[in-house]
């Protein structure tokens, strides 16, 4: 199991990026390797990503969620791995998003991957497209959803 931990700062206010963020189907603008995201329900996502030439499918359930603060998951089915993205407001036009989660990669592609620091990057990566994205967009999300989802 290998854990990841990335942080952007974006300027935008908290609700925006977090509003952002809770837009899953969107996920393939600013994250490489994300083909597809399909919200099967406010708490279950399918997932259809591809590492190197190996393309994956899998399910997910938000285990906690919270407006303007954290967002949380854990894989049900696929490659195993867990995570949070938290949400710290450091002004009125911008905000912190820390990204961490726990990997076990699943197959020879993605443990070389994971051993050539690849998954860091590419998680670093997509914060800083996540960044561009919501920028370029003048701080406005496609979209938002305010529910809450309480750890069961």
């Amino acid at each position: 199991m290998s854990t990841i931990t990335e942080s952007v700062d974006v300027d935008v206010d908290v609700r925006t990026a977090y509003d952002q963020w809770t837009q899953f189907e969107d996920f393939p603008a600013f994250m490489e390797g994300v083909e597809r995201i399909d919200q099967i329900d406010d708490t279950h996502l399918h997932w259809v990503v591809k590492v190197g030439p190996v393309t994956r499918e899998f399910d997910a359930t938000v285990t906690e969620q919270h407006p303007d603060e954290r967002v949380a998951w854990t894989s049900d089915s696929g490659p195993e791995h867990a995570g949070v993205v938290t949400f710290h407001r450091l002004s009125d036009h911008a905000t912190r998003v820390t990204v961490q989660m726990d990997v076990d990669p699943d197959g020879f592609v993605e443990e070389v991957a994971d051993k050539a620091g690849l998954l860091d990057r590419r998680t670093r990566g997509d914060l800083q497209r996540f960044k561009e994205f919501i920028e370029r967009r003048g701080g406005e999300p496609t979209g938002a959803w305010r529910g809450e989802v309480e750890r069961p």
